[in-house]
């Protein structure tokens, strides 16, 4: 017995309609324009990568990362292996793991990253020791140094009063914090950084960098420029930074502990060539070209009025003298064919008839097709002599 094959004609039906699902969203939202290279609500726009969220931390148990994270530090042994020491040349470092918390040793020196990294998220969990000794910059100081270059300030000011830009949560010698949100020494805060860095071309800034952080889930830093990294003491001046660069965490004489390092790279700036809403123009005539070639490898794929649309879809992005021909020619042939049909089996055509009306005049109102474009008067004709133009 022969059996039906039934499967690739079910895949098939799965490819048609998701093309003509796609043909109906397009035509719809403002269209690309000079600086920005997608429509509204575009479909041919990329879907954000699937990342699994993790687990907060609490104070007996660290969370867990998201599920695209690095991990620098887990609380094991073997996660020290990523640190050495901030010297040259190279050595292990003298920090030491307790309890499952990287420890700071007094007179070991700063610790780095073995890995280096640019703009990211950095979640880091830390806490100045329970017996409370010092005060000011004297009591539970450390500090988180993105790129190792600036310093998001680490100290035990729980009621330890000091100058405001050498506060926990500081961008130090740059900006305070805008809260006070620590838990008391010995327990763990946490703290969540977005770290920029600077961009320049040559000597000129195009984006000045900035850290936007929140300590124990409190907002303390909102896009604080970066002011050129700060310091101790000397007003620092806006420079370059390197692409990438070590994180570093301070040996200030205290055994302050940390826990649950990680980071997630974050995607390119506009300003450096990265796809994002709003573009330069040059980067948007680009990427324009790239989506509309991308649409005509997917017409070329399909067939009849899908095919159509995604030719005239692709218009919307860049002129292109073959997708126009291709378009009105199957548009033409097809209101033809239309025109030959009886009423009944006109009438089964009307979704089609009304959609591909509905893309020609979204494209003319929008300038990408001649303000006499002929199938629109043919188009329109149809349409009211069926009386489909009546709700």
């Amino acid at each position: 017995m022969r059996m039906t094959p039934f499967f690739p004609v079910r895949l098939a039906l799965a490819v048609s309609v998701v093309a003509a699902g796609r043909a109906a969203a397009a035509f719809y939202g403002d269209p690309p324009d000079a600086t920005h290279p997608w429509a509204i609500h575009d479909d041919n726009r990329p879907q954000p990568p699937r990342v699994e969220p993790g687990t907060p931390s609490s104070q007996e148990k660290p969370g867990i990362p998201p599920s695209d994270a690095v991990i620098l530090f887990d609380g094991t042994e073997a996660s020290l292996a990523k640190w050495i020491a901030d010297k040259a040349p190279e050595e292990a470092t003298k920090w030491v793991v307790k309890d499952g918390s990287f420890q700071c040793v007094p007179g070991a020196g700063y610790v780095r990253t073995r890995e280096e990294m640019g703009d990211m998220q950095l979640h880091i969990e830390w806490s100045a020791p329970a017996k409370v000794e010092g005060s000011s910059q004297g009591r539970g100081n450390s500090g988180i140094f993105p790129m190792g270059l600036v310093e998001v300030q680490v100290l035990d000011n729980y009621n330890n009063p000091t100058y405001a830009d050498g506060f926990a949560g500081s961008v130090y010698g740059v900006n305070p914090p805008m809260a006070n949100a620590l838990h008391a020494p010995g327990t763990w805060q946490v703290c969540d950084i977005v770290f920029r860095r600077p961009l320049f071309d040559g000597d000129k800034e195009i984006d000045p960098g900035s850290l936007t952080v929140f300590m124990n889930g409190v907002l303390v830093q909102q896009d604080t420029p970066l002011e050129g990294g700060g310091g101790h003491r000397g007003r620092s001046k806006p420079r370059a930074f390197p692409e990438k660069g070590p994180l570093k965490l301070q040996d200030h004489g205290n055994p302050v502990r940390y826990r649950n390092i990680w980071y997630r790279p974050l995607p390119k700036r506009a300003a450096e060539g990265g796809d994002t809403s709003h573009m330069s123009a040059e980067a948007t005539a680009r990427k324009k070209v790239e989506i509309a070639q991308s649409i005509r490898e997917d017409a070329a794929k399909q067939t009849g009025k899908n095919q159509a649309l995604r030719y005239l879809e692709s218009l919307c992005y860049a002129a292109d003298a073959g997708a126009m021909t291709a378009a009105t020619s199957w548009i033409n042939g097809w209101l033809a064919e239309c025109k030959s049909l009886p009423v009944n089996a006109l009438e089964e055509r009307k979704g089609d008839v009304m959609q591909v009306n509905n893309a020609v005049n979204y494209l003319m109102k929008n300038s990408f097709l001649p303000a006499a474009y002929p199938a629109r008067a043919e188009l329109e004709t149809l349409i009211k002599t069926r009386g489909w133009d009546k709700k």
